[in-house]
């Protein structure tokens, strides 16, 4: 999943996006309010971490531009500010979920992947579908047969955004926008191995090809 970060503390922003790259997301920084709010309408991000004390335009002024243009991409409000009436001020703007610093990461990656899953329509808990399990903590799956496996990192994120979308036709142009971060060299061609090296690992018939439209996933 790709993830955008709008924190402009130059230890913690870095800290924070290291942090989530080993958990398996593509990461994007900005430091600002305004390129933050660039980013966060040009590119396709899954989720968003927004810290509301920022240089050029505050948080909540980016959150609420985003929502009076009708872009609902889900955002976690991050800030020093604590408070029940400031908390209640990030809802209103259109936040989804709210952590004060200082935080453990431990629990910004479970809110992240609870939010995730709320706006994807997905049960919150073990991501299931087609017989797997994903343990997105350890960024292993488990198969049918009780089978645990390990993933690289393009794999784990490549499968998690699989199974976030279950029954889908997926393009490789879509799966590579969220499966890599901006800095990355987006080469579409190179997806087919990786979907090729997770078929492997968790069986073909997982994830089928619709030819000239991307894939599938999920038992056909």
């Amino acid at each position: 999943m790709r993830l955008l970060i709008i924190e402009d503390d130059p230890l913690a922003g870095p800290s924070l996006r290291e942090a989530l790259m080993r958990a398996g997301f593509a990461v994007d920084l900005a430091v600002d309010g305004v390129d933050g709010e660039a980013l966060g309408e040009i590119e396709p991000y899954d989720i968003i971490v927004l810290d509301l004390g920022l240089p050029k335009r505050p948080g909540l002024d980016v959150l609420r531009n985003w929502r009076s243009r009708n872009h609902r991409v889900p955002v976690i409000i991050l800030t020093a500010r604590g408070s029940w009436e400031e908390k209640v001020e990030g809802f209103n703007a259109g936040a989804d979920d709210y952590v004060a610093k200082p935080f453990q990461t431990e629990e910004l990656l479970a809110r992240i992947n609870a939010v995730l899953k709320r706006s994807m329509g997905s049960p919150t808990g073990a991501l299931t579908a087609a017989g797997l399990v994903l343990d997105e903590a350890a960024q292993k799956v488990t198969l049918a047969d009780g089978q645990s496996l390990s993933l690289t990192g393009t794999e784990f994120r490549l499968l998690r955004y699989f199974m976030l979308h279950p029954g889908q036709v997926i393009s490789k142009s879509r799966l590579t926008e969220h499966v890599y971060d901006y800095d990355s060299d987006k080469d579409s061609n190179v997806m087919e191995v990786y979907v090729n090296r997770l078929r492997q690992k968790i069986g073909s018939h997982c994830i089928t090809t619709r030819r000239g439209q991307g894939y599938v996933f999920g038992d056909q």
